[in-house]
């Protein structure tokens, strides 16, 4: 990830408020999961970049989407959450967003470095 103006990768922040953004949501779907009617929801934002990359866009005016899953239900009061793919999401979430972080991490440590040595 390129460092931009002697900053952070901006993508890499958009994609780390995605992350939360994903978690909430998740968070919100396991915690209704015996609603009955609920819907569950998810969050796009991988598809949408690629999107914008194909279309030749700028990837940071794309914004992660909330889009709520109307497919079949999978209870008879109309609930159709999927608890097991609800948490195996929250895990791979959880596993993206740490690689995120160890990114930031890195990009961190190198404007550390580059700040060290122009001091010498």
């Amino acid at each position: 990830m390129a460092i931009l103006s002697g900053g952070l990768d901006p993508l890499l922040g958009r994609a780390l408020g995605t992350a939360d953004l994903r978690y909430r949501v998740l968070a919100n779907n396991v915690a209704n999961a015996e609603t009955p009617g609920f819907k569950a929801s998810r969050v796009e934002f991988e598809a949408l970049l690629q999107q914008a990359q194909a279309a030749g866009t700028d990837p940071l005016t794309v914004t992660p989407a909330v889009v709520q899953d109307t497919g079949l239900s999978l209870t008879p009061d109309g609930n159709n959450v999927d608890i097991d793919a609800q948490m195996a999401a929250l895990a791979a979430n959880q596993l993206w967003y740490d690689a995120l972080s160890r990114s930031l991490g890195d990009q961190i440590g190198r404007l550390r470095a580059a700040i060290s040595e122009g001091r010498r």
